[in-house]
């Protein structure tokens, strides 16, 4: 599907993105955040579907296991069809690195397991700042890994697919690349990543904004990237990976709205994917906020509706 230049003009934002972003920014007023709470306190209350942003709560699943991951240390969590699934999505949560579990996924992962007949697999990583770089994206690539040596013998010969949301978004990205780089494993049939964060330098959205902060604030970015890179050089391509060689990646859609900060991330990385010479589709939401996907709104839903889409199309290309 081509990309609609429309989607990007604010006169097509409908009324009921505005009020969906309206109730935002009023949510955000003297909400926990983190810049208002400590960081305990404010990851206990989003687990519990809480904080600055009306997102649906979490839901853990009965569907749902947690297993040792790669030799007991990096626990992740299963989701299966009740039949033989038709391929494997390994997901990795956001959370700027900080907060977030992986059973917060169960919802939006079973939702994919029953839309398109496929397992999933979270990566429950170690957060920052207890566990700063390079320990969130080591467990995802150890994950990564783990999965490509036991997924025959776990899920059958299906194809494997990889994305997350946010900063699971950035970590699904350079865990292609070490994939690549460090074990020499292209075979991915897609990528799924919704608004990320590719730039942690700061792309001029972030640092100037392009909508009502409903979703994700300046602020707050920088405390993101103060917690998981402290100290570290944001240009390396390990850590900002639109600095990276992105030859040879798989198919990807790039999922955002346009009143979220990290959408030049997402503008500039579908451009990189494609002059490297990879197909890559780009989804933009009019008005939508950061988060805007899990909303009960008409682009939550197309969103939704078109990244299924998305991986049962490449599903099928793998057939």
């Amino acid at each position: 599907m081509s990309f609609d230049p429309s989607s990007l003009d604010p006169a097509n934002v409908s009324d009921e993105t505005w009020e969906f972003v309206k109730a935002s920014v009023a949510a955000r007023e003297g909400a926990p955040s983190m810049e208002n709470t400590p960081l305990p306190e404010l990851r206990k209350l989003l687990e519990e579907g809480g904080g600055a942003f009306p997102a649906l709560p979490p839901v853990e699943r009965a569907e749902a296991r947690t297993v040792p991951g790669p030799a007991g240390e990096v626990p992740i969590r299963i989701i299966r069809p009740d039949s033989a699934p038709r391929g494997v999505y390994l997901d990795i949560h956001g959370g700027g690195w900080v907060i977030g579990r992986a059973r917060m996924s169960d919802q939006a992962n079973l939702a994919l397991v029953e839309a398109l007949g496929i397992a999933t697999v979270s990566v429950d990583y170690r957060l920052a700042p207890e566990h700063s770089y390079p320990d969130p994206p080591d467990d995802c690539e150890a994950a990564a890994l783990w999965l490509v040596e036991k997924a025959a013998s776990e899920f059958g010969d299906v194809p494997l697919l990889i994305g997350g949301g946010s900063a699971g978004a950035h970590l699904a990205a350079v865990t292609l690349l070490r994939m690549r780089d460090r074990h020499g494993f292209t075979g991915y049939a897609g990528a799924n990543l919704v608004y990320g964060a590719y730039d942690l330098t700061m792309t001029p959205s972030q640092r100037l904004g392009v909508g009502p902060e409903g979703g994700l604030t300046r602020a707050s970015i920088e405390m993101f990237y103060d917690m998981f890179i402290p100290g570290a050089d944001a240009h390396d391509p390990d850590i900002s990976p639109l600095y990276a060689n992105l030859r040879d990646m798989p198919p990807a859609l790039f999922t955002v709205g346009t009143f979220d900060p990290l959408l030049d991330d997402s503008l500039f990385m579908h451009a990189r994917w494609l002059a490297a010479g990879n197909q890559s589709e780009l989804a933009t939401y009019a008005g939508g906020p950061h988060g805007f996907n899990v909303a009960p709104i008409a682009i939550g839903r197309a969103a939704t509706t078109r990244i299924e889409a998305f991986l049962g199309e490449r599903i099928a290309a793998e057939a």
